[in-house]
C-alpha cells in the first residue's frame, strides 16, 4: 500500500496503515505530536503502537529540535543479522545444547559479564575507535558517571523485554544468526535525565503532552542531549556488534566439524536520531521503532518468537523520510497479554521453536504482536524483501 494522509495540527499525518486499525491513545499521541511548532514531517509505520510520549513506529521530522521521550528510554536499540554458511542439514535433532551454550556466552535481563569483555580476543570486532569511544564517557551527564562500572560489564549483554538472540534458517535452508538488543541501563539512564531536564524548560511548558519536551538549537541542554545521545547510540552499537562476535564463536564451537564461515553483518538502529535533509531541509529525524530504509539499505524487521522475521532493502522512499517498520508491533500491551494468554498457549504458539516456555515471557507471545507479514505488506514501497527468516532457537532474558 502507499500512504493514507490524515489531517494533523501544523503537519499532514503520513499512515502506511489503516487509521481505523490504529488504537485511540495512538492516534491521539500522533495527533499531539503534529501540534509541536518545530515539526516539519511525521510518517506512520504499520507496526504502530502506543508508546510514551510518542507512538512506537512513528518517524518525527524537526528542525532545529528533538524531543528525548520520542527517542525512548532504550537509545540506539536495534538489529543485527549475519548469514551463515551453515544449512538445516547441520543441525543436530536436539537444539537445547546450542540455546543454553548462547545463555552462557551471553548473558540475559539484568545480567553482566564478571569481568569486561575485550575486544581484542574477537574474531571480528572493530576495534578502531573503541579506545576513543570509552575516553568520551568522561563528557557525559554526571547524574550518571557513577554507572560506569556497570555500563562496561553490560557490554555484550542482552537484556530483557522483547530483545532476543536467535538462530534462523530462511527459506532455503541457510542459518543466519539474528539479535535484538540496545543500550541496555547506561542509555536508560541517560534517557531518563534528560527527559527530565527538557520538562522543566520554559518553552515546554504549554505543550499538549509534557512527554514531547523538546530540545532547542543553539542551547547548551541540546548540546548536552546531543553529545549523549549520540554516546549512548554508539554504545548500542557495539553491544550488537560483542554480542554478535560472541554468538560466532558459540556457533563455530558447536559446529566445528562443518567449520561455519558468515558473511559481513547487517546493522540498523530503530530508536534512533539522525542529521538528514529532506526538501532544501537540516532535519533531525526520529526514528521510533523504524528503521531507515534509504535506497539499498539493508535492515531488518523481525516477528515474534515463533513467527518470522524479514531482510528487507530500502527503496529510498521520501514520503516515509526514507524509513519502514521496526518489527510486527504489539497489538497488545504486555500487561493485557500476561491476562489473556497461559503457558500453555505459548507452548502452543512457539511450538517447534527451542526457547523459554514460562510464565516470565507469556508478554512476549507471538499472539500478542500484530501478524509480521500483514505488516510486510503495507509497506512494498518502502522495502524489497531479501530473505524470510524462521527462527529455531530464540533465547530472551
Amino acid at each position: 500500500m502507499s500512504y493514507v494522509e490524515v489531517p494533523g495540527a501544523n503537519v499532514p499525518i503520513r499512515m502506511w496503515t489503516d487509521p481505523s486499525t490504529v488504537e485511540d491513545v495512538a492516534m491521539q499521541q500522533l495527533r499531539n505530536v503534529a501540534t509541536l511548532p518545530w515539526i516539519k514531517g511525521l510518517a506512520v509505520m504499520p507496526d504502530v503502537h502506543f508508546g510514551k510520549g510518542a507512538t512506537v513506529g512513528s518517524v518525527i521530522a524537526m528542525q532545529g529540535a528533538v524531543c528525548p521521550a520520542a527517542v525512548g528510554v532504550d537509545i540506539g536499540c536495534g538489529m543485527s543479522a549475519v548469514k551463515t554458511s551453515l544449512t538445516a542439514n547441520d543441525l543436530p535433532g536436539d537444539l537445547s545444547r546450542l540455546r543454553s551454550r548462547i545463555e552462557q556466552a551471553i548473558p540475559v535481563g539484568r545480567g553482566m559479564h564478571d569481568e569486561a569483555v575485550d575486544p581484542g580476543r574477537l574474531h571480528g570486532f572493530p576495534t578502531a575507535g573503541w579506545d576513543d569511544f570509552w575516553s568520551r564517557f568522561d563528557g557525559v551527564a554526571d547524574a550518571v558517571k557513577f554507572r560506569q562500572e556497570r555500563a562496561v560489564k553490560q557490554m555484550g549483554t542482552l537484556g530483557s523485554g522483547n530483545h532476543f538472540v536467535e538462530f534462523c534458517l530462511d527459506e532455503s535452508g541457510t542459518v543466519w544468526l539474528m539479535l535484538h538488543s540496545g543500550s541496555r541501563n547506561i542509555g536508560k539512564e541517560l534517557a531518563e535525565h534528560h527527559i527530565g531536564q527538557a520538562q522543566k524548560l520554559p518553552h515546554n511548558q504549554g505543550l499538549v503532552d509534557r512527554d514531547l519536551a523538546v530540545f532547542i538549537a543553539d542551547t547548551p541542554q541540546m548540546a548536552a542531549y546531543r553529545n549523549d545521545l549520540f554516546w549512548a547510540q554508539e554504545y548500542a552499537k557495539y553491544n550488537r556488534a560483542i554480542m554478535m562476535e560472541l554468538f560466532k564463536d558459540v556457533v563455530r564451537k558447536e559446529f566445528k566439524k562443518a567449520r561455519p564461515t558468515f558473511d559481513p553483518v547487517i546493522s540498523c538502529h530503530h530508536n534512533y536520531v539522525a542529521e538528514e535533509r529532506y526538501d532544501g531541509m537540516d532535519l533531525l529525524v526520529t526514528r521510533k521503532g523504524a528503521i531507515r530504509a534509504g535506497s539499498g539499505d539493508y535492515g531488518i524487521i523481525p516477528g515474534s518468537m515463533g513467527t518470522g522475521s524479514y531482510i528487507v532493502k530500502g527503496l529510498g522512499n521520501a514520503a516515509s523520510f526514507n524509513s519502514a517498520s521496526h518489527g510486527a508491533g504489539r497489538r497488545m500491551s504486555r500487561n493485557a497479554a500476561k491476562k489473556r494468554f497461559s503457558t500453555r498457549d505459548l507452548e502452543e504458539q512457539t511450538r517447534g521453536v527451542e526457547c523459554r516456555k514460562d510464565s516470565g515471557v507469556v508478554d512476549e507471545i507471538p499472539g500478542a504482536y500484530k501478524p509480521i507479514e500483514k505488516v510486510i505488506d503495507q509497506q512494498r514501497d518502502l522495502v524489497d524483501v531479501v530473505a524470510k527468516l524462521k527462527q529455531v532457537v530464540c533465547v530472551k532474558g
